[in-house]
This record gives structure tokens, sequence and C-alpha cells, in this order.
């Protein structure tokens, strides 16, 4: 079973951090991709950032670019996403997301379907 976690939201102010934290229960040798999306109410799913388990490659969305860092404890069950100097137009419930076949970064991103979800977690703005 394949099963993912995610933790940590909250409500902060403007310029605020959170970090959340996804726990990603996948008992495999085999190398994947695990990333966040959010979504804000009334508005399309938009990928956020993503690592690849091979080689510890990131990649970002244009904007939370230089804001957000992903990243893999040593364990390598647990990924978390310091978000830092947030701003309003980051509130939206986030989700954690995994694949096991992987495309580039920007696609990954772009992706509206992935294998493995996480239940959601609300990141809350106020200016």
């Amino acid at each position: 079973q394949v099963q993912l976690v995610a933790s940590g939201g909250g409500s902060v102010q403007d310029g605020g951090s959170l970090r959340l934290s996804c726990v990603a229960s996948i008992d495999t040798y085999r190398s994947y991709c695990i990333g966040w999306f959010r979504q804000a109410p009334g508005e399309e799913r938009d990928g956020v950032a993503v690592i690849y388990t091979a080689g510890g490659n990131t990649y970002y969305s244009a904007s939370v670019k230089d804001r957000f860092t992903i990243s893999q404890d040593n364990a390598k069950n647990t990924i978390h996403l310091q978000m830092n100097s947030l701003k309003p137009e980051d509130t939206a419930m986030y989700y954690c997301a995994a694949d096991f076949v992987c495309p580039n970064g920007d696609t990954w991103l772009r992706m509206k379907d992935h294998s493995f979800w996480g239940q959601g977690t609300q990141v809350t703005v106020s200016s």
C-alpha cells in the first residue's frame, strides 16, 4: 500500500513561514517523484514543487521559486516544503502527490492526474 499523509498547514501573517510535511509510506526500491500541488477555491490546481528521489533534483513553479524549498529527510520517508516570505496569494489547500513514472519537473507540475495523493492541508496567509 502507498499512503501519503500531509500536515503542517496553518494560518500566518503576510511574510511569515510555514513548513509542510508529507509522510510517504512507499515500500519499494524504485525511485519516485513527490511534490506539492495547491488549489484555491474556484481556481485551478497548480503545481508548486517536486523532488526526485533519484538524485534529489528539485523543480519549482515560477511563483514560489526562491521562497519555497522542498527537501527529503535522511530516512527518505518524509518530504518537507519550507515556505518563507508567504504572501496572501499563497493561500490554498496544499496536496502532496507522488508517482513512480516521472517526467521532467516542468511537465510534472503541469500534470493534473497523479498516482497517489495525500489528504491536503490548508495554508492561509493574512495580509
